[in-house]
């Protein structure tokens, strides 16, 4: 299964733009890693916390 390119960019840039990180340091992540900043950054900005 491969993972939906257009996907794979919102959640560098998002991940970028937020923690001003790399693109090789993002890219270096593994997919659930980052998909989980990806997550932890939404909770911040909206001040919710999600479990999961």
């Amino acid at each position: 299964m491969t993972y939906a390119t257009d996907r794979l960019h919102r959640e560098i840039a998002y991940v970028a733009y937020h923690f001003h990180w790399s693109l090789d340091d993002i890219l270096d992540l593994e997919h659930h890693d980052r998909r989980r900043y990806a997550e932890e950054i939404a909770s911040l900005v909206t001040g919710t916390r999600t479990e999961g």
